[in-house]
């Protein structure tokens, strides 16, 4: 198993209630040219955890961290107009909560983070770092 120091949570980037499938995401990162989709896992707005890359490879989600990181993205994170905004689903707060602890537990010295934290984007439009500072 990789050597894992970080879980970074993301958004889709994709409008409030637009529901985007893990494989949908995937084909839009094969259309770029990458080999795969760039997450680890992806929450869709009914709360279902898709399985992106897996875990022993590096993902493509932030660069200059993908070596020692699990990317989690969630579907949504902006609204009509395309700016930032928390758009999460009680059901996708819910998987998110139950998928970081989860990971926790196998990577217990894994800090929780937000993209933002280490790029100059809004993603993932919340403070994941803060609210799931607990876990």
């Amino acid at each position: 198993m990789r050597d894992i120091n970080l879980i970074v949570v993301h958004c889709a980037a994709t409008p409030e209630g637009r529901d985007v499938s893990t494989e949908e995401i995937r084909q839009w990162h094969l259309d770029r040219g990458w080999s795969d989709i760039g997450y680890h896992y992806v929450v869709e707005l009914d709360g279902a955890v898709g399985d992106g890359r897996d875990l022993e490879r590096a993902g493509a989600h932030a660069s200059g961290h993908n070596k020692k990181s699990i990317g989690v993205c969630y579907v949504g994170g902006v609204d009509a107009n395309m700016e930032p905004k928390d758009t999460r689903t009680e059901a996708q707060k819910k998987a998110l909560v139950e998928l970081l602890t989860n990971l926790k537990t196998k990577f217990p010295e894994a800090e929780i983070i937000g993209h933002r934290d280490i790029s100059e984007k809004a993603c993932p439009s919340f403070d994941a770092k803060t609210e799931y500072e607990g876990l």
